[in-house]
């Protein structure tokens, strides 16, 4: 994965730098920022290391294919990006085993992937792995099941506590019930026991 160092007086200096040198968008790259102390009688830079988010995710897919082929699965990729999220649709014979009980595997995967990139480049990317079209559904299940709770917490005034969820989960429910009228949610509880609950709005 190449690696792409840049420094200058201010960020905004070092980002014109980068985007023009490298002929990318910023969705298109990930950076780690630093500050840099200057010298007796030199001022603080910035230095800004880059990664190329077409790398990473390059990157990714042989790391998962590797992995995969351990587990004795021929897997086909499917790759896209879209603001800075990389998402990678798995196909294989063997979806069932790709997803686990409750998407657990599927969970276990992204957790590796992303820790992988964490070692590698020190940040963690938004990434989104899917099994064919598992996490769409699981997306329109959540979606339909909010939307269900929240018109009975409006016409009853009492809140409800949804199962527990991981992040991702949790944020499909908040996004969904932004603008639904009558409630409002927030996220209690501690990992892994951390839950939406949805209530009345004030």
């Amino acid at each position: 994965m190449e690696v792409y160092v840049y420094e200058g007086k201010s960020e905004e200096l070092v980002l014109e730098k980068v985007l023009t040198n490298l002929d990318v968008a910023e969705d298109d790259i990930l950076i780690k920022k630093e500050k840099v102390k200057g010298g007796l009688f030199k001022g603080e830079t910035f230095k800004f290391t880059v990664f190329k988010l077409e790398d990473i995710q390059a990157s990714i897919k042989e790391f998962l294919d590797e992995l995969l082929k351990l587990m004795d699965l021929d897997v086909k990729f499917e790759t896209s990006r879209r603001e800075k999220q990389i998402t990678i649709k798995m196909f294989s014979d063997n979806n069932a085993i790709l997803i686990g009980k409750n998407g657990q595997t599927l969970s276990a995967l992204t957790s590796i992937v992303k820790q992988y990139v964490h070692n590698k480049i020190g940040i963690y990317p938004y990434i989104n792995l899917d099994v064919e079209n598992y996490k769409d559904k699981q997306v329109m299940y959540l979606e339909r099941l909010a939307k269900n709770i929240a018109r009975e917490v409006r016409s009853t005034k009492k809140e409800v506590v949804m199962e527990n969820m991981n992040s991702y989960e949790r944020r499909i429910v908040h996004n969904v019930l932004t603008n639904f009228k009558g409630v409002k949610t927030e996220s209690e509880g501690e990992e892994p026991n951390r839950h939406v609950v949805i209530k009345p709005a004030d």
